[in-house]
C-alpha cells in the first residue's frame, strides 16, 4: 500500500517538463531584447507619415514645409485652401490639412486649369500667411513657408 508521500511523488512527475516552459521563457527574452534595443535606437523607429488631404479634382498636388522663424518645423499648422471650379465657377470645395511634427503637409487632386489663382492660407497660433499659386505653370508645387517675425 502506498502512503501519502508516494502519491505525492507520483503526482509531481505529472507536472510539465522544463523544455516546455524554456520556450515561454525564449519569448520572454526576446520580448525584452526587442524593446531594450528600441529604447536604445538600434531599431529604427517609424517615419512620421505626411498628412495628406485629397481633393479628387485633377492631377496637381502641392507640398508645403511650416518652419518658424528659427527654423524648427512647427506641428499642426493649419493650411487651407478653396477651389472654386465648374461651370460659371458655381461649384466650390475647401480642404484643410495641419502639419506633422516635421513641419510637412501635403495636398492632393488639385485641378490643373483654374480660373482664379489658388490661396493657400497657412496659420499656426496667431501667425498667419498666404501663398498663391497657379496649378497651370506648377503642376506639383513644393512650397516652403515661414511663420512668425524674422
Amino acid at each position: 500500500m502506498r502512503n501519502r508521500t508516494d502519491s505525492l511523488a507520483v503526482g509531481l512527475r505529472c507536472w510539465p517538463k522544463r523544455q516546455e516552459t524554456r520556450a515561454g521563457n525564449r519569448f520572454t527574452k526576446l520580448f525584452f531584447v526587442f524593446w531594450f534595443a528600441v529604447g536604445l535606437g538600434i531599431v529604427p523607429a517609424v517615419a512620421a507619415d505626411v498628412p495628406v488631404v485629397k481633393g479628387d479634382l485633377g492631377p496637381c498636388s502641392a507640398d508645403f514645409t511650416v518652419n518658424d522663424s528659427a527654423g524648427k518645423p512647427l506641428f499642426d499648422a493649419k493650411i487651407q485652401v478653396t477651389v472654386v471650379y465648374g461651370f460659371m465657377n458655381k461649384r466650390k470645395s475647401e480642404f484643410e490639412v495641419g502639419t506633422n511634427a516635421e513641419g510637412k503637409a501635403r495636398i492632393e487632386g488639385l485641378p490643373e486649369k483654374v480660373k482664379k489663382l489658388l490661396e493657400f492660407r497657412i496659420r499656426h497660433r496667431e501667425n498667419s500667411k498666404s501663398v498663391i499659386h497657379d496649378p497651370a505653370h506648377d503642376c506639383h508645387a513644393n512650397f516652403t513657408v515661414v511663420l512668425g517675425a524674422p
